[in-house]
C-alpha cells in the first residue's frame, strides 16, 4: 500500500497502485518527488508530448517533468546515499496528462470497482461509503453507512473481476463459507439464487462482520446488475466500445453509427448523462462536428444548452470540437492502434475491447518499442549510453542462454519499478490496466494521480473549464488562512487624568530648591487687580484731550510735585503778561 493520501484506502492499491496526490498541500513536483524518495528509486524520466499540439496546456507534461528532474537532482546532490544500492534495475517515471487519453474518462467500464463507482451512489470523499440495509426484511432492518477499503477482504479479491463473473464467484465464496460452517447448510446443500443468500445470512448473528461484508457486496452487485438492465446499458456498451477503438466486433470499420447513436439518444430508457456520454464519444470518433449537426444530437438527447457548452470545452483540451464545411481534414491517429486479440474472445468482446492508452504505454515500454518522439527523456544522451550498455549485456547473455528463457523474467529476479504520474485525474480503467500489467509482464506498477475521476465527475470538470475560477473553489487559489483579526488589535493606551485645580490660599512657606532647568514655567497670571483699581477724575474733565494722571494703578507723588510746579509757572507767565 503506497499512498500519500490518508482517506484513499478505497482508492489505491499495492502493485500498480494509485497514489493520490493532493495538490492543495504542495507543489505537484515536490510530491512527486517525495514518492521516487520513499520508494528509493532515481528514475529515468519520460513525459507525454502530443504529435500535434494545438492547445495552450500541450506543454505541462514536459514543464512538469523537468521541474522534477531538477529536484530529483538537487536532492541526489544534498544526499550522498541516495539512491540506496539495490540489485533491481533503474525505475521509470512516466509524467503524462489527461489529454493523452480522453476515451477512457467516458466508456463503460463493467468491472466491479468501477461499476460501482460508477452507477452505484457511492460517497468518495475521505473514505468510500456505502448506505446499505442490514437484516433486510426482519424486525431490527436498518439502514447502515459501510466503509469500503482495503481492510474488506471481498473488494480487494473482486474489484477488478467482470461484473458477469461477480455474481457467480460471490455465489461460490458463500457456499464455501456454508460448507465450512455446515450449522448452515439447508436440504438443497447448494444455493444459487442472491436473494436465497441474502436471507440465510440475515440468520447468522455470530458471524456479524462476515455476514455484514456478504450482505454489502451482493446488494452491491445485484443493484449494479438492475440499472445495468434498466438503462441498456448492453447496447450503450457496445456502440462506446465502436467509438472508443474505431472497430467492430470483427475488428473491422464500423457501419452506421450515426443511426445507432440517434436510436439510443431517442430511447427514453438511455439517461441523460450517458447521452451526453455517447455524443462526446461520437465527436471525438469523427474529429469534430458540424455546428448544425452539434445541435441535432443535443435535440434528439433532449438535452438542455447548457450541455453544449461541455462539447464545445473540449477544445481547451486540444479537441476539435466544431469543423467548417467541405472540410475533408482527416481525423488524428490514435495514439496506439487497437491490436486484434491473439486469442479469439468470448462475449466479453463486444464490451472488452476497448483498453486505455495507459496500458498500451506500458507494455510498450516493457517491450522497448515506445515511440521517444512522443514520449521523450528529460535527459537522452544518458539514456543512450544506458540503452547502448544494455544491448552489449544482452548479447553476451543470448549466447549461453535460449530466447524462450529469456521471455519472461524469474520468480527470484527483481522486478522493476515503473511509476506513472497522470495530471487531471486517473480512471479506474487505469488503475485496472496497471494492476494486469503488473501481473502479466512481471513488473511493479505505481499509479500516481491528484483524483481519481468518475464520468460524472469528468464531464463536471469539462463544463467548469469556461467558468469563472472565483467560483469553482479551487484549494489551490484560495486565500492563505490567517489567524483571527482580534489578535493582532493592540490593547487601549490608559488615558491620563486630569489633576483638580488648586484653590487660592496663602503662600506656601520656603520650597526647597529644585532642577528646574527642564521644567515648564507657568504663565503669567492676568492683571486683573490693577484692571480693578483704574478710575477717571471726580470732575470727569480731561486735561488737553488726554486722561487725567489720577488714571492708574496708584498715587505717584513725585508726579504730583511736578504738576504743581507747572501749574505755578502758568501763573506766572500770565502775570507778567498783564504788566506789559
Amino acid at each position: 500500500m503506497q499512498s500519500l493520501d490518508p482517506g484513499a484506502s478505497g482508492r489505491t492499491c499495492s502493485k500498480g497502485s494509485s497514489l493520490n496526490l493532493n495538490p492543495s498541500n504542495a507543489a505537484k513536483e515536490l510530491q512527486i518527488v517525495s514518492v521516487c524518495v520513499s520508494l528509493g528509486e532515481y528514475p529515468t524520466i519520460r513525459y507525454y508530448k502530443p504529435r500535434v499540439p494545438t492547445h495552450d496546456a500541450s506543454v505541462l507534461c514536459s514543464h512538469l517533468a523537468k521541474f522534477v528532474q531538477q529536484e530529483l537532482d538537487l536532492y541526489a546532490q544534498y544526499h550522498q546515499d541516495f539512491p540506496p544500492p539495490a540489485p533491481r534495475p533503474p525505475g521509470v517515471l512516466f509524467i503524462v496528462d489527461r489529454t493523452m487519453d480522453l476515451f477512457s474518462p467516458l466508456v463503460h467500464e463493467f468491472t466491479y470497482q468501477a461499476m460501482a463507482l460508477d452507477l452505484l451512489p457511492v460517497q468518495d470523499g475521505d473514505k468510500i461509503t456505502y448506505v446499505t440495509k442490514v437484516n433486510e426484511g426482519r424486525q431490527n432492518e436498518e439502514a447502515k453507512e459501510m466503509e469500503i477499503g482495503e481492510s474488506d477482504k471481498i473488494w480487494v479479491a473482486n474489484r477488478h473481476m467482470h461484473m458477469k463473473d461477480l455474481l457467480g464467484k460471490l455465489v461460490a465464496d458463500f457456499n464455501k463459507f456454508r460448507a465450512e460452517n455446515p450449522q448452515f447448510a439447508d436440504s438443497d446443500g447448494t444455493t444459487n439464487s442472491v436473494n436465497t443468500i441474502k436471507d440465510m445470512l440475515a440468520g447468522l448473528p455470530q458471524y456479524q462482520e462476515g455476514k455484514e461484508a456478504f450482505s454489502l457486496h451482493l446488494d452491491m452487485a445485484e443493484r449494479c446488475m438492475k440499472v445495468f438492465n434498466e438503462h441498456k446499458l448492453l447496447d450503450v456498451g457496445s456502440v462506446e466500445q465502436c467509438l472508443a477503438t474505431g472497430l467492430d466486433e470483427d475488428y473491422k470499420k464500423p457501419k452506421n453509427m450515426t443511426d445507432q447513436l440517434v436510436r439510443l439518444l431517442d430511447d427514453p430508457s438511455v439517461e441523460s448523462q450517458e447521452r451526453l456520454r455517447l455524443i462526446t464519444l461520437y465527436l471525438l470518433y469523427r474529429g469534430g462536428l458540424f455546428g448544425g449537426d452539434i445541435r441535432k444530437l443535443l435535440a434528439h438527447a433532449d438535452l438542455p444548452p447548457q450541455n453544449g457548452e461541455t462539447l464545445y470545452n473540449l477544445d481547451i483540451l486540444g479537441v476539435r470540437t466544431q469543423k467548417p464545411l467541405k472540410d475533408n481534414t482527416p481525423s488524428p491517429p490514435s495514439l496506439f492502434a487497437p491490436r486484434p486479440p491473439q486469442q479469439p474472445m468470448g462475449d466479453e468482446a463486444a464490451f472488452t475491447r476497448f483498453e486505455p492508452a495507459l496500458k498500451m504505454m506500458l507494455e510498450e515500454q516493457i517491450r522497448n518499442t515506445l515511440d521517444q518522439q512522443v514520449f521523450p527523456f528529460t535527459k537522452p544522451h544518458l539514456v543512450d549510453g544506458m540503452m547502448q550498455d544494455n544491448v552489449s549485456q544482452a548479447s553476451l547473455r543470448s549466447a549461453s542462454k535460449p530466447t524462450w528463457a529469456r521471455t519472461r523474467p524469474s520468480a527470484n529476479e527483481p522486478r522493476q519499478r515503473i511509476i506513472v504520474f497522470v495530471a487531471g485525474g486517473a480512471t479506474y480503467a487505469e488503475a485496472r490496466a496497471c494492476y494486469e500489467v503488473s501481473q502479466s509482464m512481471a513488473k511493479d506498477v505505481f499509479l500516481a494521480t491528484s483524483h481519481m475521476l468518475t464520468p460524472s465527475l469528468f464531464l463536471r470538470q469539462v463544463t467548469d473549464l469556461s467558468a469563472d475560477k472565483r467560483k469553482l473553489d479551487i484549494p489551490a487559489e484560495r486565500p492563505k488562512p490567517r489567524a483571527p483579526d482580534h489578535l493582532f488589535e493592540r490593547e487601549p493606551q490608559p488615558q491620563p487624568q486630569s489633576k483638580p485645580m488648586r484653590e487660592a490660599g496663602p503662600a506656601p512657606g520656603p520650597v526647597p530648591m529644585q532642577n528646574t532647568m527642564n521644567a515648564p514655567r507657568p504663565s503669567p497670571a492676568p492683571p486683573t487687580a490693577g484692571l480693578a483699581a483704574m478710575t477717571i477724575n471726580s470732575n470727569g474733565a480731561h486735561s488737553n484731550g488726554r486722561l487725567s494722571p489720577g488714571l492708574g494703578t496708584a498715587s505717584n507723588p513725585a508726579s504730583g510735585k511736578l504738576t504743581k510746579e507747572k501749574d505755578k509757572d502758568k501763573e506766572k507767565k500770565k502775570k507778567k503778561h498783564l504788566f506789559r
